[in-house]
């Protein structure tokens, strides 16, 4: 966090940052605003399956503007916050699987802080605030990695793994340095026939551990692996499954300092 912050303060092309009219700052500041017109019953919605549907669309087509608004007008007709932190997190993590990448990662790893933060903060305005940010950014970093029509993450189709139970595991992480897509349909299948994460969780952090070598691999793992369980019960096996896509193949080489530990010991 120390090291964002730092790199964030920097980055200010030669000026103060808080007075300039800069893009990301925008919704911010108009949020700030129209988070007053949110009725004061809103966290008493109730959950709407195609309410999630409608924000994930807006997501892949509007502005930030549009999508913060849209966010609004849902909350505004009884819809639970669960139903559209459902549609974000499955943005975010559709344009990381058309266009892997760092801007895109970044996409998934604001999508696990933004809804960390709207849990364990006490300030109703400062919930309805990042509802509407988080729906904001995700346009915006679809925008800035330029990602385009692709695969959708609501329509990808499973496949089921030649292997069975920890097996499986092993044959989707495989796939991963060679069809990045084969192994998210291989893994959607496999979750949703097994009902039990823990056993792709524990494989996808071991292989983090063996041959992970940036802090986003390990940031990016953190986040997606927790957010399992902050997306409904019906949503969290293709979220998982979308993970591969950043998630570290069995393939990949070892990091160095796996090597320098084994020669240690």
């Amino acid at each position: 966090m120390l090291r964002s912050l730092a790199y964030a303060l920097l980055d200010h092309e030669g000026e103060n940052p808080s007075p300039r009219d800069a893009e990301p700052d925008r919704p911010g500041r108009r949020n700030l605003e129209l988070i007053k017109g949110i009725p004061a019953n809103w966290q008493t919605g109730q959950p709407d399956a195609e309410a999630t549907k409608t924000l994930l669309k807006t997501l892949r087509e509007g502005s930030g503007n549009y999508t913060s608004d849209r966010v609004f007008e849902l909350l505004n007709r009884g819809v639970a916050a669960q139903s559209l932190w459902d549609a974000i997190f499955e943005g975010a993590a559709e344009w990381l699987m058309r266009k892997p990448g760092i801007v895109t990662l970044h996409a998934v790893t604001t999508t696990n802080a933004l809804p960390y933060s709207f849990q364990h903060t006490t300030n109703d305005e400062t919930r309805r605030f990042l509802l509407r940010q988080n729906a904001a950014f995700i346009p915006l970093f679809r925008a800035r990695a330029g990602v385009d029509k692709g695969v959708r993450i609501d329509e990808f189709e499973p496949l089921a793994p030649t292997a069975a139970d920890n097996d499986a595991a092993a044959e989707i992480f495989a796939a991963v340095g060679r069809d990045k897509l084969l192994a998210a349909r291989k893994a959607r299948a496999w979750l949703t026939a097994s009902g039990e994460a823990k056993p792709f969780i524990a494989a996808a952090q071991r292989l983090i551990y063996l041959k992970g070598t940036d802090s986003h691999d390990y940031k990016f793992s953190s986040a997606v692996l927790e957010d399992y369980f902050s997306l409904s019960p019906k949503l969290r096996d293709r979220f998982r499954a979308a993970s591969v896509f950043w998630l570290k193949g069995s393939d990949a080489p070892d990091s160095t300092l796996v090597a320098r530990t084994g020669a240690a010991l």
